[in-house]
């Protein structure tokens, strides 16, 4: 199994919903001034799955690689259906793993904010006895 495509995929993700609209209006303003069906789009692809599918086939189209490898050998005996069969096969598992990854940033990242949190108020509590 190649991680490289979930991966890649899975850092879009993060830069376009949880960093870029963070970094300033900029981002914001061209969101709000998209036309309709692309504003939706943007919405509907909150879910990493949703966009995690739809990535993955791009990037699979554009860089050639599979997330399992072995879906290359399924044009053989399937024909051209095989193909088509392969990518959504191959963009399926590419999204649960970008699910999954997204999961788990979530679950480790409440955890490290309340530690930080804890540690500046600890921090804190010795400059205030000062």
């Amino acid at each position: 199994m190649n991680f490289t495509v979930a991966l890649m995929g899975l850092a879009i993700y993060i830069l376009l919903w949880e960093k870029l609209p963070d970094w300033g209006g900029w981002f914001n303003w061209i969101i709000e001034h998209l036309p309709k069906p692309l504003a939706y789009l943007y919405e509907a692809w909150r879910c990493p799955y949703c966009f995690g599918f739809w990535i993955s086939l791009v990037l699979h189209g554009v860089t050639g690689i599979q997330t399992i490898p072995e879906l290359a050998s399924m044009p053989v005996y399937m024909g051209k259906v095989g193909i088509v069969v392969a990518w959504f096969l191959d963009a399926l598992a590419t999204a649960t793993l970008i699910m999954l990854g997204q999961l788990l940033i979530n679950a480790i990242a409440v955890p490290a904010i309340k530690g930080h949190q804890m540690t500046q108020e600890f921090r804190l509590s010795f400059k205030e006895e000062q």
